[in-house]
């Protein structure tokens, strides 16, 4: 499991995770006493696939890819989770394990809640249990959405989705990312994701340093995407009323 780590949860005012952010104060006490604070580090697996899953995490300000994985041992991203949703779905749908791998994508800090807990929390019908339904067609629609766009769409339009996608879920403007992770992520060749990247540059859209990505024209980065991400981003907003960005 994830590093534990010190700092205090508030049970009125916990930490950004956006799910644990809109529960009232009733539901946070019977859960804060059994919240560990934990640090997950990048590149760190959290759950394998056919494994039994025994936490949920809420990220705060950490972000998990969901991946396939095939027999030759390549990779695609096919969601990803951050402080506006959980990691660990299966345990409230009926399920022990999943069939995709949970790595760390950007290190940082997250809530683990014991599938106990859960269990308890959600057998009450509160709203726990319909913020993480909503979520889960959020999740749905992002998984949907990821796959048609993997089959569809330019790499230089994945690209603008992808990094859209973690602006969203990160504070401030800077990811700390590869061209070689990217393309792992996107299931291409690096080499597709160096240009794709070197013609945003030119356009004055992200600047590239080493293991670094800068955006500076988040709204040119909008215009330059498919429809896409504002697919995933208007369901998540309807159902959630996530606020991005808003830390």
């Amino acid at each position: 499991m994830a590093t534990e780590y010190a700092f205090l949860l508030d049970s009125q005012k916990p930490r950004p995770n956006h799910l644990l952010a809109t529960l009232k104060a009733d539901s946070m006490s019977r859960l804060c006493p059994h919240l560990k604070s934990v640090y997950l580090s990048a590149g760190e697996v959290l759950y394998e696939p056919g494994v039994k899953i025994n936490h949920l995490y809420f990220p705060t300000d950490s972000i998990i890819s969901l991946l396939y994985v095939t027999h030759d041992g390549a990779t695609t991203e096919i969601s990803v989770v951050g402080n506006e949703g959980v990691l660990g779905v299966p345990l409230f749908t009926g399920g022990e394990s999943t069939s995709s791998l949970a790595v760390v994508r950007s290190a940082g800090g997250a809530y683990a809640l014991p599938r106990e807990i859960l269990k308890e929390e959600f057998d009450r019908h509160g709203r726990l249990m319909e913020l993480l339904l909503h979520y889960t067609q959020t999740l749905i629609t992002q998984m949907a959405q990821t796959a048609v766009c993997n089959r569809h769409h330019h790499i230089d339009q994945q690209l603008c989705r992808w990094l859209l996608m973690s602006l969203d879920r990160l504070p401030g403007n800077s990811l700390q990312m590869t061209h070689e992770f990217i393309a792992s992520m996107l299931g291409v060749r690096r080499e597709g994701v160096t240009e794709a990247a070197g013609k945003l540059q030119k356009l004055g859209v992200i600047t590239c340093g080493r293991g670094r990505i800068d955006v500076l024209d988040r709204a040119k980065l909008e215009d330059l995407c498919c429809e896409c991400y504002a697919v995933v981003k208007n369901e998540t907003d309807r159902l959630l009323n996530v606020n991005w960005g808003d830390s």
